[in-house]
């Protein structure tokens, strides 16, 4: 029942391209001379998105003749579907869910980059977190309890499976508990789950609050995981090239841009989430390397096809840019 979304099917979401075709495209990919391209981006209102963000702020998008609209969604999961049937021109998501689109023979093709891995265990952009009086201290202790995430069958749930694994526990005595990474500190300290996979900005707020991290899940995946990465539809790919390639130039202007500019980085997460400016500085960043890491992607796949996700992975040279 919850494999991508909560009954995603291959044949609904083709059914859903066939009913409503690629929206704002007309013989110039929609740029026409009377102004710039409205596209529209469903997003995940997490730090991983601060260079779109930032990249629209700057201009990078308008100087390409394009106006984003962004708009957020729980999870990538929710955003593959809304992509496909013509509501998202391009849409962002975790690598696992665009994984399990893809072994669904649902056409979706990455176009750019999103967010890695620090590369530093203890010290990555996102961790399994407790709250200040739990009595856990290592992943293998989640045998039997409870962990939130935001979609279920995600690169959360992926990773944390791994990181139990990696400590000699059983990753499937895990129960896993869906809902957003905004609500995941109060449910730490209300004692509604015993875990939760917390990226920044949760991450810090958990902390703040006296919360502990107990492992670095995305780095014991691999220690250069692409996280995320931005994609469209296969039909609007191949309907809009023009528009999809000035949307790739200006988003890995706005991914080196970011990488460069931290503080900047900081400032703007404060204009799509609730985190407190106390906690900015506090905030550790991802890395936004401009293309993915394809060897971390295959072992996503691996870990997918190992935990039941899919059946077979997918290929990756359908689904990379």
């Amino acid at each position: 029942m919850r494999r991508l979304l909560v009954g995603l099917t291959a044949l609904s979401v083709l059914a859903a391209v066939t009913a409503c075709g690629s929206s704002g495209s007309d013989g110039k990919d929609g740029a026409g001379s009377s102004g710039p391209t409205t596209v529209k981006v469903g997003i995940v209102p997490v730090l991983d998105v601060a260079p779109i963000y930032l990249g629209r702020k700057k201009g990078f998008y308008a100087e390409r003749g394009i106006e984003l609209e962004l708009a957020p969604a729980q999870g990538g999961a929710a955003i593959v579907p809304g992509v496909v049937s013509g509501q998202f021109q391009f849409g962002f998501s975790n690598t696992t869910s665009l994984l399990v689109a893809r072994s669904k023979k649902v056409p979706v093709k990455a176009v750019a980059n999103g967010a890695a891995s620090t590369g530093q265990d203890g010290a990555d952009f996102a961790a399994i977190t407790v709250s200040k009086d739990s009595p856990l201290t290592s992943a293998r202790q989640l045998e039997g309890r409870k962990a939130a995430v935001n979609t279920l069958n995600n690169i959360c749930d992926t990773s944390i499976r791994e990181s139990v694994r990696k400590d000699g526990g059983d990753p499937s005595e895990v129960e896993f508990v869906e809902m957003p990474f905004d609500r995941m500190p109060a449910a730490l300290d209300g004692g509604q789950v015993d875990a939760a996979c917390t990226p920044e900005p949760a991450l810090t707020t958990v902390k703040a609050a006296g919360g502990k991290e107990i492992a670095s899940n995305f780095h014991d995946v691999s220690p250069d995981l692409t996280v995320a990465m931005y994609f469209t539809s296969e039909r609007f790919a191949a309907e809009n090239p023009e528009l999809v390639g000035r949307f790739q130039e200006a988003t890995a202007e706005s991914l080196r841009y970011a990488d460069s500019h931290p503080e900047e980085v900081r400032q703007i997460l404060t204009t799509y989430t609730k985190i407190p400016a106390t906690l900015l500085e506090k905030l550790t960043l991802p890395r936004y390397p401009a293309e993915p890491d394809r060897p971390s992607i295959e072992r996503l796949a691996e870990l997918g096809e190992r935990d039941g996700l899919f059946d077979k992975a997918p290929d990756l040279d359908e689904l990379l840019p």
